[in-house]
């Protein structure tokens, strides 16, 4: 995560856009009294998105936790691919 001033985001805003794109970093752009803004890329956006929309059902949020202990204790289950 980086923390950036308004000045030096506006005048390096493409080398900061590309770090944030190309390294998946966070960029926190502080502007004084006003709010201030964080910037991610999109690939990381749809990935927070689409964590969210696993966890917002309280049946799959269980499951999903479920299968990973499940998985972390060394419990998973091995199958063959299907061919087709």
């Amino acid at each position: 995560m980086q923390v950036v001033n308004y000045s030096d985001f506006r005048h390096k805003m493409k080398a900061h856009l590309d770090n944030v794109s190309d390294n998946h970093d966070v960029l926190i752009v502080p502007r004084g009294n006003e709010r201030s803004v964080v910037i991610i890329s999109l690939e990381e956006y749809n990935s927070i998105q689409e964590t969210l929309h696993l966890m917002r059902s309280e049946k799959n949020r269980t499951r999903l936790m479920e299968a990973l202990e499940r998985a972390n204790n060394g419990n998973g289950e091995k199958h063959d691919l299907i061919e087709e």
